[in-house]
């Protein structure tokens, strides 16, 4: 008989933990969805930046996308909203408790329709958050009627082609003042993976839109969704890596060629290798070009579209202390009588 083979020594990130600690339950989504490759880059991203998922809060509305949240880190927080609400629940989470690291995620009907006035309004304030938007082109939970998001002229398998021109969140985002907007696809994992993880880094929000096609609505040659017209029509701006903070940026590989390290908010660097020398992603206008030139040829472009860190976050501008709300002791939630009179008297001056 052969030797028994010896277990495989389970691999712990920088805080000693496996990757079992931030994984969840098994999809129910259709085999071949690309929302479950985006799910296994959110686990692969928060146990590779090492944040403990009790400190994490997953948060999302409703549809294929905020299903989601039920398949990766079982032991996080988590709150499922209504249609559409996802922003405004996050912006009372994150006003009681600004510690956690909130992850919200939504889809194209989710974001661009029902709850497109609680996602200007998210990016108006700055919350502390990644916001992932899987965005499919179909409402794929009611039978795959087209989205605000999908292209004129994009064909789903059954019925007539899309004629409405598309709403493009990037250019919204990027519009209202949005310090972390970048564009990605769901088979392109490790580029999704070094944004997902810069968004993490980032101190305000960090939009990011996944193109994540839909295998039963519209995953044919027509759909300029598909995976296959994707591959074909992606158009990268730069090569993407992520150095943690905690890794020495004089033991990374320096790639051939030029490149730009972005310095985000806990020491990390996201590193942008160059393959359009025009492009500045620290200009909005020319993020906004890019991506009306890429509308006009019918084509995708991924990577970091945008990103500035002048905007002051909404515990900033709301002035909380470090103290988050909710463990605030009673002494400073109740004050005394003589407390209360003298803060009183302040509004009467």
């Amino acid at each position: 008989m052969s030797e028994k083979k010896k277990a495989r020594p389970v691999k712990l990130n920088v805080i000693e933990l496996p990757k079992t600690d931030y994984t969840g339950g098994p999809s129910s989504l259709c085999p071949g969805c690309g929302h479950d490759q985006i799910s296994n880059v959110i686990i692969q991203a928060c146990w590779e930046n090492g944040i403990e998922p009790h400190r994490i809060a997953k948060m999302s509305g409703i549809g294929c996308s905020s299903k989601t949240p039920a398949y990766f880190l079982g032991q996080s927080h988590g709150f499922n909203t209504v249609h559409g609400r996802m922003p405004s629940v996050t912006t009372g989470a994150n006003m009681v408790n600004k510690n956690l690291v909130y992850l919200g995620v939504s889809g194209d009907g989710d974001t661009a329709s029902i709850g497109i006035g609680q996602f200007i309004h998210a990016i108006r304030r700055n919350l502390n958050m990644v916001y992932i938007i899987e965005n499919n082109g179909v409402y794929g939970l009611t039978k795959g009627q087209y989205s605000a998001t999908v292209e004129k002229g994009s064909r789903k398998r059954k019925g007539s082609a899309n004629e409405q021109p598309p709403i493009d969140l990037c250019k919204l985002a990027i519009n209202l003042g949005c310090g972390f907007v970048a564009r990605s696809f769901s088979g392109a994992k490790k580029q999704l993976t070094a944004l997902l993880k810069a968004g993490l880094s980032h101190k305000g929000i960090a939009v990011i839109d996944v193109i994540s096609p839909c295998v039963t609505f519209s995953n044919n040659d027509e759909s300029y969704r598909s995976y296959g017209y994707v591959k074909d029509h992606e158009e990268e701006l730069h090569g993407v890596d992520y150095i943690h903070h905690f890794e020495p940026i004089a033991e990374v590989d320096i790639p051939e060629g030029e490149f730009e390290d972005v310095k985000l908010f806990d020491g990390s660097t996201l590193r942008l290798e160059t393959i359009d020398q025009a492009y500045d992603y620290t200009d909005p206008t020319a993020a906004l070009a890019a991506l009306h030139h890429a509308e006009i040829e019918k084509k995708h472009i991924t990577g970091l579209l945008h990103h500035n860190t002048e905007m002051p976050t909404a515990d900033e501008d709301q002035g909380l202390i470090d103290i988050a709300l909710c463990d605030l002791p009673e002494d400073l939630m109740r004050p005394s009588k003589e407390k209360h009179s003298e803060m009183m008297a302040k509004f009467r001056m």
